[in-house]
């Protein structure tokens, strides 16, 4: 796999910028470093990396703001790597448009795996559809060249994530999808706090399907096991 990603080191701890690069730097990723949260902004904007490793607690901005910032403009990946590691803070950042959250301290092999899934992710959403495809479920429309998503002719805004898991369901439309099977595809592995991360986007996700319907149910929770889109 190519490791030439770009990848942008958001921290004001300069011990832990370091060693983030220095891992960077030995796998043969690129990167560029911000110690500050405008900085950051300024740094995604100029240079466009492939993914974003962002603390939440910097000097001059929240963490929270910058991801609420950079989504308003772009879906490169973001992972969080901070230390609150209280549920709260993880589903505020979940929520405002991160795609996954590492807890300080963290292992550097996790913070790998972490990327690679991430870079999994990317290769696999740029080979897998076809320029022209579009999917229409009753009054659902995804159009995968576009990376949008509409309802009655009305554009969902949608997290990253969230349209991730869209697409995802769409494509195995009237089949169960366990919780597995998802966190797999949307975060390459599967763990509690991965499942409880789901659970908040399948609740927005559904919500905003939800505003535009006419009652119709097209995500349907079977509990314990998993979710499926309903084929109208």
């Amino acid at each position: 796999m190519n490791n030439r990603m770009l990848v942008l080191v958001v921290e004001d701890d300069k011990s832990v910028r370091n060693l983030i690069v220095t891992t960077l730097k030995t796998q043969g990723y690129r990167h560029i470093e911000a110690p500050t949260g405008e900085e950051a902004i300024v740094q995604a904007a100029s240079h466009n990396p492939d993914v974003i490793l962002l603390d939440l607690g910097l000097p001059d901005l929240e963490g929270v703001e910058v991801i609420r910032r950079v989504r308003s403009w772009s879906n490169t990946p973001i992972i969080v790597i901070s230390a609150r590691s209280e549920d709260a803070d993880k589903i505020t950042a979940l929520d405002a448009g991160a795609d996954d959250y590492l807890t300080k301290p963290f292992s550097v092999d996790e913070l790998m795996a972490r990327l690679r899934a991430t870079q999994r992710r990317l290769a696999y959403t740029n080979m897998s559809v076809a320029a022209d495809a579009c999917f229409e479920n009753g009054a659902l429309k995804v159009d995968y060249a576009a990376n949008t998503a509409s309802m009655n002719g009305e554009e969902l805004h949608l997290t990253p994530i969230e349209y991730r898991l869209l697409c995802l369901l769409a494509q195995n439309v009237g089949k169960v999808l366990t919780h597995t099977f998802i966190t797999q595809k949307i975060w390459g592995k599967t763990m509690e706090s991965d499942i409880a991360s789901l659970r908040v986007y399948m609740a927005t996700l559904r919500k905003k399907l939800d505003r535009y319907s006419d009652g119709t149910q097209y995500i349907q929770t079977h509990i314990g096991i998993g979710y499926r889109m309903t084929k109208l």
